[in-house]
């Protein structure tokens, strides 16, 4: 999840949208904690300060919020790495210059106006609708307001959305932009494409020893040996301590009578059953079992089947009508029942088939119960001799050490790059530990480093042993690399040759199907390619090209698999537009917000310049633990 918030923060228009979104929050959300009580600032704003204890509230507050979200605590420092104090303290900052020009232009808010906007709140609705008391508590004690603290922000909230309208409301997205934007989402287009592989480049000679050479040199730096680590390992788990050889007969006698029906299969029976709906259908049946028919002559004389009643292969338990499973477990195999008064409905059933009740023999299951019982015995181990393990380690005791003293067994795998792989460029065996090859890379030779958690009840450690420094490989070293690699290239610059050699074939007067015939390819067409989506045959390197001009655009992309593709763009067709339409109405929506909070943007920076704003990093690295200035 951080992965991705961090890869998604890189892009322009995440940033964009998260410079949007902070000063949308400094001007509609509510984070208060501008009232200076005393103390340290993190930063001034005009007269307003901004206390160290309301930023390192509204922080916590926001990890809070984060963490509920990933479903894992944040800390501060882990925070600070996903720059979120920065966001934090800009929306503080924006928020502390709109309030100073609130003041300043003496708007306010009446207290009726105020009761009133905090009753009609959604989030402190009752379910049955209405204001809801207990709920706007409960809400305020879950994020740590009092009451009084709650209505003081909230009175700042509503002065700054007074500003924020005066600035910005009713500012609507003009249509030119807003179709243009549709334009750009909706154009569809179609093309006309010959694609072609490894096929078409023919036969590569093998390089000469000069060329060999020469093109090593040039790309000496893509086989160059990375830094190795040989690391031994310690590895604390029910797994690695379970003695199932050393678990008693008794006790799997004991385990196996406390199993219940767990090694068995209950009886089962195969019933059919005739449902009868009304007490008209009743009678029927009452008279024709008194008459001497049988049950298929009842289904018979309905026109039904076996299949049409068969209810399946049941246990006592399948069957949720205590009557009619009491009554189907009491007939023998091949009997018809009475008619059976269920809570739903009467019956008529027949038992078809029965399946035995069968109970795995204690022999039988026993090296799986031995296993059980040692690995429960291993975790209660486990927590004791991770204590023992620590305080060895404090003592200065080395893992062989620590191995020996407490007779387990010390791993020492193949040396290992940053990817786990060994020097032939196969994944060494380890550990699965979140981040171990990460933390051995960042620990070193002689160096204790911190134990990791190995699944949910198990723990390791390790030691870097050697560090095998990164170099540069030699050419015999890597011969069968390089030649692959100058091959690779060479018919990929043939198969760009030949791209390239269509296309301006095209652009000189040819078709595109003369050409494909000539060198025996086909020529395909694809059609509703969009800029974003699904574009079927086509490559997504291809689609900026196929938009780039008007039809007749020619062009060429790569695919995977050295698979090249030429196309022309033989058609497009613009997009209605009718701004009321669904879409297009929910883009006039964003784009009108987007286009406030923009131009509120330029306003709140014109403010926070004008009033000047003061940063105090100092006490910043105190709340996020950094220290320092």
């Amino acid at each position: 999840m951080l992965d991705t918030l961090r890869s998604g923060a890189k892009s322009w228009i995440s940033k964009l949208l998260i410079g949007l979104l902070v000063i949308s929050f400094a001007i509609w959300g509510i984070s208060g904690d501008l009232l200076n009580v005393g103390g340290d600032q993190v930063a001034t704003v005009g007269d307003r300060k901004i206390s160290i204890v309301d930023f390192d509230n509204a922080y916590r507050r926001e990890l809070d919020t984060i963490g509920r979200n990933i479903g894992r605590p944040l800390s501060t420092v882990e925070g600070a790495s996903l720059g979120i104090p920065a966001q934090v303290l800009g929306r503080m900052i924006a928020e502390a210059a709109l309030n100073e020009t609130a003041e300043s232009y003496n708007i306010g808010v009446s207290d009726q106006e105020l009761v009133r906007l905090i009753q009609e709140a959604p989030a402190f609705q009752a379910p049955g609708g209405g204001f809801d008391r207990a709920q706007l508590a409960r809400v305020l004690q879950a994020n740590g307001l009092t009451e009084d603290a709650f209505v003081a922000e909230r009175r700042l909230l509503e002065e700054r959305r007074q500003i924020a309208d005066a600035i910005s409301g009713g500012l609507a997205t003009p249509a030119a932009m807003l179709e243009a934007f549709n334009q750009h989402a909706n154009e569809e287009r179609s093309v006309d494409y010959v694609e072609f592989g490894a096929d078409q480049a023919g036969d590569i000679p093998a390089p000469t020893d000069s060329e060999l050479a020469t093109y090593f040199e040039a790309n000496k730096d893509t086989f160059r040996a990375p830094e190795y680590r040989k690391v031994a390992l310690l590895s604390l788990t029910p797994e690695r301590l379970a003695r199932p050889d050393e678990v008693s007969e008794d006790d799997v006698r004991q385990e196996y009578q406390a199993s219940g029906d767990r090694f068995g299969e209950p009886e089962r029976r195969r019933i059919l059953q005739l449902p009868l709906p009304d007490a008209a259908a009743v009678e029927a049946v009452r008279t024709a079992l008194s008459e001497g028919k049988t049950f298929d002559d009842i289904l018979a004389e309905r026109g039904l089947t076996e299949t049409q009643v068969e209810l399946g292969n049941m246990a006592r338990t399948d069957l949720l009508d205590p009557a009619i499973a009491e009554a189907a477990f009491s007939l023998a195999e091949g009997q018809t029942s009475d008619i059976v008064e269920g809570r739903l409905t009467s019956v008529l059933l027949k038992v078809a088939e029965i399946t035995e009740a069968h109970q795995s023999p204690v022999e039988e299951v026993a090296p799986e119960l031995r296993k059980e019982i040692a690995l429960r015995q291993a975790q209660r181990e486990v927590l004791d001799l991770h204590d023992e393990i620590e305080d060895a380690r404090a003592g200065g005791a080395t893992l062989q050490e620590v191995a020996e003293r407490f007779s387990l067994t010390l791993d020492t795998p193949a040396a290992f790059d940053s990817a786990g792989k060994d020097e032939a460029g196969n994944a060494v065996e380890l550990p699965d530990a979140n981040d171990l090859i990460s933390d051995v890379f960042e620990s070193d030779v002689g160096i204790e480093a911190d134990m990791l958690q190995l699944g949910r009840d198990g723990f390791l450690w390790f030691e870097v042993r050697e560090v095998v420094p990164a170099r540069d490989r030699t050419l015999d070293e890597v011969r069968q690399q390089v030649v692959d690699a100058w091959t690779a290239q060479q018919r990929t610059e043939r198969l760009d040759a030949l791209a390239s050699s269509i296309v301006e074939e095209v652009r000189g007067g040819k078709s595109l199907q003369d050409v494909a015939t000539e060198r025996g390819l086909t020529v395909a067409s694809a059609s509703g390619i969009k800029r974003n989506g699904a574009n079927g045959p086509l490559p997504a390197s291809a689609i900026p090209a196929v938009f780039s001009g008007p039809v007749g655009t020619l062009g060429s992309a790569a695919r995977e698999g050295d698979r090249r593709l030429v196309f022309r763009v033989t058609g497009a067709s613009a997009p209605a537009f009718f701004r009321e339409a669904g879409e297009i109405a929910a883009l006039d929506q964003r784009l009108a917000e987007a286009l406030q909070n923009s131009i509120i943007g330029q306003y709140v920076g014109e403010r926070e310049a004008r009033l000047g704003v003061s940063v105090n990093q100092a006490n910043i690295n105190r709340v996020l633990g950094q220290g320092g200035s």
